[in-house]
């Protein structure tokens, strides 16, 4: 298939590079991230998992890949969306409506930073770092009396906080069968409820 020939130019090889960044988010809107191999990820391009290896080196370097595009996409959303007044609400939405993002993020100390060099890790730390503070700047700007310290310390939490309630919000077809029973209706978690009110409550202890 013509996406895996051998690509000779730079643009030829980031397209083929965005490629595999496609399938691999398609296939993860239908299964979950343990589910989604090379191999599988290779089949739905028409390749062999060899060609994907010509860009990733694995899995994991793979997800990492996509989960800065996803979240640059969205920082660009967010950054867009966001008024004073509306900052928490669409922080919640936002994210609620992008679970491919979330799910990797909710991946990212437990799978995506093992399997990977030390190199790589660093590239992606530095550039989440960099990540980070364009969000801490776009937060700071929405919320009088937030300093650009304690904005960075609020999106720094943030990510603890989704990378913890994500999973709990997005359970298995077995959990979602058991907490049906009304007797365990506080088992139930509303990602965008939680989250907001999460968000509300760190940012109103870091600008008292």
């Amino acid at each position: 298939m013509e996406t895996f020939q051998r690509a000779r130019r730079p643009e030829q090889r980031e397209l083929r590079r965005q490629a595999v960044l496609d399938a691999a988010r398609e296939l993860l809107l239908e299964l979950p991230a343990a589910d989604v191999s090379l191999r599988e990820i290779a089949r739905r391009l028409g390749g062999s998992k060899s060609g994907i290896v010509t860009y990733f080196e694995t899995r994991e370097a793979l997800f990492l890949a996509l989960l800065q595009r996803e979240r640059a996409e969205w920082l660009d959303a967010f950054e867009a969306a966001v008024t004073d007044g509306s900052l928490t609400d669409v922080w919640a939405r936002s994210l609620a409506e992008r679970p491919v993002l979330c799910e990797l993020w909710s991946l990212l100390a437990s799978t995506l930073e093992r399997n990977v060099s030390a190199a790589l890790i660093r590239e992606f730390k530095l550039e989440n770092r960099s990540q980070l503070l364009r969000q801490a700047r776009i937060v700071a700007r929405h919320v009088p009396g937030l300093s650009e310290e304690a904005a960075d310390e609020l999106v720094s939490t943030s990510m603890v906080v989704l990378i913890g309630l994500w999973p709990f919000a997005n359970p298995t077809p077995e959990v979602l069968e058991a907490v049906s029973d009304p007797r365990l209706e506080s088992a139930r978690v509303d990602f965008v409820r939680q989250y907001r009110r999460t968000l509300d409550v760190l940012i109103a202890g870091l600008t008292a």
